[in-house]
């Protein structure tokens, strides 16, 4: 299942945004106001619940630097990728893309693909607000 947010406007430049998004204290910010549980699993890594959905670890496993922060799932029976794309627009200014990337059985696929769409884009929106 491949699913992409929006792009979004961030005022912030890409070296802040990039440094934002591998710092793991920093997705609590994000997160949909349906959050329930947030916790630090180490530096590179957390969990998050939202409310209704089970517990979620994700882990930081690629950085390129100033251009892509890629988290994993922490599970192997929901094996997926998050992936934030980070452009410059200007000194002062980037833009944000997440590229959500994983593979589940048809079924899966039709009950999570509508909440998570929403999720990303929740994400990305209020990665615009910063």
């Amino acid at each position: 299942m491949h699913l992409e947010s929006n792009t979004t406007q961030v005022n912030k430049s890409q070296q802040q945004v990039f440094e934002f998004l591998t710092n793991m204290h920093n997705y609590e910010k994000i997160m949909p106001d349906s959050i329930q549980k947030f916790e630090i699993k180490g530096e590179d890594s957390f969990l998050f619940q939202l409310k209704g959905m089970p517990e979620i670890k994700l882990k930081m496993q690629e950085k390129i630097p100033y251009q892509t922060a890629v988290l994993g799932s922490g599970s192997d029976k929901f094996p997926f990728t998050l992936k934030a794309e980070i452009e410059e627009i200007d000194a002062e200014t980037s833009k944000v893309q997440l590229i959500f990337e994983g593979e589940f059985n048809s079924m899966m696929a039709m009950m999570i693909k509508s909440p998570l769409k929403k999720f990303i884009n929740t994400l990305s929106e209020n990665l615009g607000k910063l």
